[in-house]
């Protein structure tokens, strides 16, 4: 039986940065990832916004985590040549009623240290985006776009060349733990078995069923493994914003929002519906109710302007009549198993989140109760 110091469970983004952190610690690390390929559920199927952290409530590890690790990422990029670009974002009312939203979001932007967000007059903003219309507006000028997975392969490469070692279609299907260690059984075409003293669960929409699988774990830790899937449509010809524009947020969700990609395509989404399994088929009808949402702000859309994109799953741990669940970084405080860390409901913005939940982790793990 192989023996190796920390083993962390899914190389989406957030499990990739979790190793880099902990090779670049000196710890031993090895990554097990089911599918074939690094990155393929979660980390490969959002917006690829770098967040502010405008929308999330104060003193939450979300809002924390974003603000700082939107300031890392920056860096990050700049410094290992990921592509990105600080692009800007317009919050933007459509009506007079919503203007006290307008302003409580700017109010919870300056609580989570979110300095820069700015209010504009409507005709600064439609000056900026000819094609808007509104009748009040915020500007994010932090919020930026990213390649993600030139941003994953940035921190596979750093993770390898600290000594980590990745294993792809390498499933884990149950661990034991034992005598203060943890044995992986490993599936596969070649099924091994794995002896670690440090575990990270960072396995995404599965990070559940991990916990699950983990012998002795207290099942009453383990939170709902929940679908919420979000379909997007491409917009056909040129994009008619240079930002991204987002509503003033609908109850349960931002609204139907238009992004843009570094190769100059508009999405706009999402339309979220709840699903029991993991499934990335785009329904093109649904796009048929986002054409009034969107000329709410861009009445100019024409008919027949929007196709299907892709679709994205967020591993949800509160369901969609519950208020948002935050971030969980589960340590043996919670659970009362030495050296094991679980992430659940990494959601967005995990993706600009995921330096700081890196050092999160490598922290927790270097600490006596570890």
């Amino acid at each position: 039986m192989d023996s190796v110091e920390c083993v962390v469970i899914g190389a989406g983004i957030v499990g990739l940065a979790v190793a880099r952190a902990l090779a670049r610690a000196g710890r031993e690390v090895v990554i097990l990832e089911a599918e074939d390929a690094i990155g393929t559920h979660t980390s490969s199927r959002n917006s690829e916004v770098i967040h502010a952290g405008i929308y999330y409530p104060r003193g939450s590890l979300k809002a924390r985590a974003c603000v700082a690790g939107r300031g890392q990422l920056y860096q990050y990029c700049d410094q290992h040549g990921v592509p990105y670009r600080r692009c800007g974002k317009l919050i933007v009312a459509t009506s007079e009623e919503q203007i006290p939203e307008l302003k409580a979001i700017q109010q919870k932007a300056f609580a989570n240290g979110v300095s820069d967000i700015e209010e504009i007059p409507s005709a600064a903003a439609m000056r900026m985006e000819p094609a808007l219309r509104c009748v009040a507006a915020l500007l994010s000028p932090s919020t930026g776009i990213i390649d993600s997975h030139a941003l994953m392969l940035a921190y596979l490469g750093d993770a390898e060349s600290a000594g980590a070692m990745l294993a792809l279609r390498s499933p884990v299907t149950e661990v034991r733990a034992s005598a203060g260690n943890f044995v992986l059984q490993v599936g596969g075409e070649e099924p091994t078995q794995i002896e670690s003293k440090l575990l990270v669960n960072s396995a995404g929409l599965r990070a559940p069923s991990i916990a699950r699988r983990i012998s002795g774990f207290p099942p009453e830790k383990i939170p709902k493994e929940l679908y919420a899937k979000g379909n997007y449509y491409a917009l056909t010809g040129r994009p008619p914003f240079s930002r991204l524009v987002y509503p003033v947020p609908e109850p349960g969700g931002l609204g139907v929002h238009v992004t843009l990609d570094l190769a100059g395509q508009a999405r706009f989404g999402p339309d979220v519906e709840w699903v029991e399994q993991i499934d990335y088929e785009v329904n093109p009808r649904r796009a048929e109710r986002f054409y009034a949402a969107i000329r709410s702000y861009w009445p100019a859309l024409r008919d027949g302007a929007l196709s299907p994109a892709y679709a994205g799953i967020r591993p949800k741990i509160s369901g969609p009549n519950e208020p948002a669940a935050d971030f969980t970084l589960q340590g043996p405080a919670e659970h009362g198993l030495a050296g094991l860390v679980n992430l659940f409901g990494i959601e967005s913005p995990g993706l600009t989140a995921s330096l700081a939940l890196a050092d999160d982790v490598s922290a927790l793990l270097a600490s006596p109760r570890g």
